[in-house]
Parts: structure tokens; sequence; C-alpha cells
């Protein structure tokens, strides 16, 4: 393999999203990475911990030793055999540690020892982090944004990735916004949204023209925080309505939240534990909301949805769910999303179907 220098461009590694292999601990991992990175460490956490106690304790240079006595002999093979593997699939990648000092440095010159030149990221984590947050702060400052807002089950989503410059927070997020919006699959942590986020739009910013689309969030999506500044600046840009008649709507909901996630949840389980799950994510939904329903009306809700659930279970059809969605729409999501759309009439540039909104972006898009 040709040697490659090591890198400071950041902005090339996240637009192209080139692999990276982070070489910290698990812990450190999970707290949060980049899109596109895999977890190949040089240390594991008890290692890393105990490294880190004889640091304070007595020194880098006992730290070093006590390091390379923990990752020594069949340790150290299989650490560099998990580095190889990363390599032969990733030839173009890089590799980083916290600040691009002595454990790259370290897991650098092994994979070399094994035969390898393996660049890696000047500065490590930190200063990728720290050039995703000014980027996404200097986004959000300059960019011009446009918001596809709607009532529940107008399928804003499917739309949005039609317009021809989106960025999804909810997919970023991998949740729907609402009480019934958990996925299968578990968020991000909260700087791994960021990154996410970050990352897509420095893309929108430098692999696309004109403004950029977001949908209408709270600044909440599950428990995935927006930045403050993004959500003050959506609060003042101009607005897209998508409208689709109630039938549509219902047919909408019904899809996304009651056939998908119940294929999703077999998919994951199988059969019988993915019908218990897929039944126990709908129940939790509405209760989770209970209160701002009212008692009776939750009562009569979830009454609703048992009585489709056991349809569904004995017959496979999910027809009978329309009932609860369609009341729920118009006794809760309706008067609540009118309101808000009452404080915003003064931002709203055009308002249609899926086709009159899409239609209007493309002819103003640029060439």
């Amino acid at each position: 393999m040709a040697s490659r220098p090591d890198t400071d461009d950041y902005l090339s590694l996240f637009l192209n999203d080139v692999p990276l292999m982070d070489v910290r601990a698990p812990v450190e991992f999970s707290r949060g990475s980049f899109p596109n990175t895999e977890n190949a460490p040089l240390m594991n956490d008890e290692e890393r911990h105990r490294v880190g106690i004889c640091y304070k304790e007595k020194g880098q240079d006992k730290a070093i030793e006590l390091g390379h006595q923990l990752v020594s002999g069949d340790i150290k093979a299989q650490r560099i055999e998990a580095w190889k593997r990363f390599v032969a699939r990733h030839p173009e990648g890089y590799l980083f540690c916290f600040r691009g000092g002595l454990r790259s440095r370290l897991t650098q010159q092994w994979i070399r020892d094994a035969g390898i030149d393996y660049p890696l990221v000047k500065g490590g984590y930190k200063a990728l982090r720290r050039f995703l947050i000014d980027s996404l702060e200097a986004q959000i400052e300059s960019g011009e944004f446009r918001i596809l807002s709607g009532r529940t089950g107008t399928g804003k989503t499917r739309v949005l990735k039609r317009l021809p410059n989106p960025v999804d927070l909810e997919g970023l997020a991998n949740h729907r916004g609402s009480s019934f919006g958990r996925q299968v699959t578990p968020q991000p942590s909260q700087i791994d949204f960021e990154n996410r986020l970050a990352v897509a739009m420095l893309k929108a910013r430098h692999l696309n023209d004109g403004p950029v689309y977001l949908e209408d969030e709270s600044r909440l999506v599950g428990r995935c925080a927006l930045p403050e500044s993004l959500k003050n600046r959506m609060a003042e840009s101009p607005l897209l309505i998508l409208e689709q008649p109630m039938e549509e709507r219902v047919a909408i909901i019904r899809e996304d939240y009651v056939e998908g996630m119940f294929a999703d949840y077999v998919s994951r389980d199988g059969t019988d534990a993915g019908w218990l799950n897929f039944r126990d994510y709908l129940l939790s939904a509405i209760d989770r909301i209970r209160k701002r329903l009212g008692g009776e009306r939750h009562k009569q809700l979830r009454r609703l949805m048992e009585e489709a659930l056991e349809q569904q279970e004995t017959t496979g059809r999910t027809g009978a769910h329309d009932a609860w969605i369609q009341a729920l729409l118009e006794d809760y999501y309706d008067p609540m999303y009118d309101y808000q759309l009452s404080q915003k009439e003064g931002r709203i540039l055009v308002r249609g179907g899926p086709g009159t909104i899409l239609d209007w972006a493309s002819e103003r898009s640029v060439a």
C-alpha cells in the first residue's frame, strides 16, 4: 500500500464519507463519534481506566509502561489483526484517537510494524468535533432555510426527501418526533446526533445549491435536542404548508405507524415477540399522552386501539386502526397544529398537496 500523509482536511473527510477508525476506548466511542466511523480500540475500558489512574498517580512514563504491559502478547496481536481488517476493507481511510497524540501514533506504529502504512487524523476526535461544531454554527447563522410544515399524517418526511436540498432531522435523530415516533432501533447519543446534523449541513452547503429544506420540528426530536440557534432560525424561516385530505392522512399513519412498525418489530424480534413488542409500542404511545387527552378520551381511544389490535392479530387486517387514528388526528393533533399555525400566518410561501409543494420548490431551485 502506497504511503499517504496524515491529514487535517476535515472538510474533505466528511464531504466524501471517508471511513474512519476510532481507536479510543469503547466508552469514549459510545458517548459520541462520527458517521462512517468504526471503533477498533487500542485499549478496552478497563485497560484505559487503569492507565488513567496510573497517569494521575505516577505520571506519563509509568502510564505508558503500564499500557504496554496491559496490551501485549495475544491481546496486542488481536488488536493489530482488527486494525489490519479495517485497513483491508478501507484502504482510503484514516485512524484517530482523542487528540491525535500517543494512542494514534502508537496504533500507527504497530500497524507499520505489521507492514502497513496507514495515516491518522491530525488533532484527532477533539479537532474533528470542534470543526463540526464551528461549521454547524456558521451554517445556521448564514444559511437560508425553508420549513416544510403540515398537519400530522400529511407525509411531510416523504415529501421532504423529494425537495431540492433536504436535511432530514427525523432521520438523523432516528425518531419521528411524536409520542408514537420511536423506531425499533435506538436513537443516537446527543453528540452523535449533533455530528450527523453538522455533516448533513456541510453537504447541503457544499454539494448542493439553494436553500436548505427542513421539516417543522419541536426542539426535541425524541430525546435528541436541536441546537437552540437552529430552532431560532427555523422559527423565523418561511413555511411551505403540506395539505392532504383526512382519508389520505389516516392511510399514511396506518402505513407508517401500524403496518411499517409491525413489520420492523417482526423483522427484529421474530413473529411472536415482534407482535408483543409492537402491541406494547402502540399502547404505550397512547398512554404517554393520557393527561393531554383527558381520562375519558384516552379510555375511548385506547379501547379502539385494543379492538384494532385484536382484529389485526386474529385476521391480519389493519383497517380497524383507522378509527382511533382519525379520532386522534381530529381531537388531539389537529387542534394543536391549527393553533400553532395561526401564529405563523405571515411566513407562509405556499400551501397545497405534494405536487404543489414539489412544483413550487422545483421552479425556484438553482439550475
